[in-house]
């Protein structure tokens, strides 16, 4: 593939590959990393590409795995922390988002900062198809085709996922309305 091939790729896809990650990571910088990590991966395995799926959709699955694996890699730093790594920075520590998901406003940040809280207390399999079904905007059929399981299963999952989320958003708004 040349490279003009490559900056083609990257500039369709560049933004739904950041977007993605952000709803993973609520994190400007890591979703950055995450982007840049993405991007170095196709580089160096599209020629891998079987196209048995659409190249939109590899994209979608890539990006998922790399944003997983680093949420893991930061639990797991967490968890060394408690047993006496020090960091100087005390948002590192505590994992404090700085919430900048594109198209929020500034008035309903901290209510989506605590949408996103809840969310990132579901199962990976529920977050992600939410995810690409409320904040992607993906249809079940194409949420299918990148999870790799059936309609029905993604159907499952969101509902699931939005019946944790009712029960978790009541009981965060219970406890946000007793504060003020």
């Amino acid at each position: 593939m040349s490279s003009t091939e490559f900056q083609e790729i990257y500039h369709q896809h560049k933004s739904l590959v950041y977007n993605v990650a952000l709803s993973y990571v609520q994190n400007i910088e890591d979703a950055e990393e995450i982007t840049q990590d993405v991007f170095i991966q196709l580089f160096q395995s599209i020629d891998t590409f079987k196209q048995q799926s659409t190249l939109k959709t590899w994209i979608y699955r890539i990006t998922i795995n790399k944003s997983l694996d680093f949420l893991k890699h930061k639990k797991s730093q967490k968890r060394f922390f408690i047993f006496g790594k020090r960091s100087e920075n005390e948002n590192e520590i505590q994992n404090i988002s700085n919430f900048e998901h594109p198209g929020i406003l500034l008035e309903n940040k901290e209510k989506s900062k605590l949408l996103f809280d809840v969310i990132n207390e579901l199962g990976e399999n529920q977050k992600t198809a939410f995810i690409l079904s409320k904040i992607d905007g993906l249809s079940n059929p194409e949420i299918s085709v990148i999870m790799e399981l059936s309609i029905s299963s993604v159907e499952s999952l969101l509902f699931r996922a939005k019946d944790n989320l009712k029960k978790k958003l009541g009981n965060k708004f219970d406890e946000y309305r007793k504060k003020k």
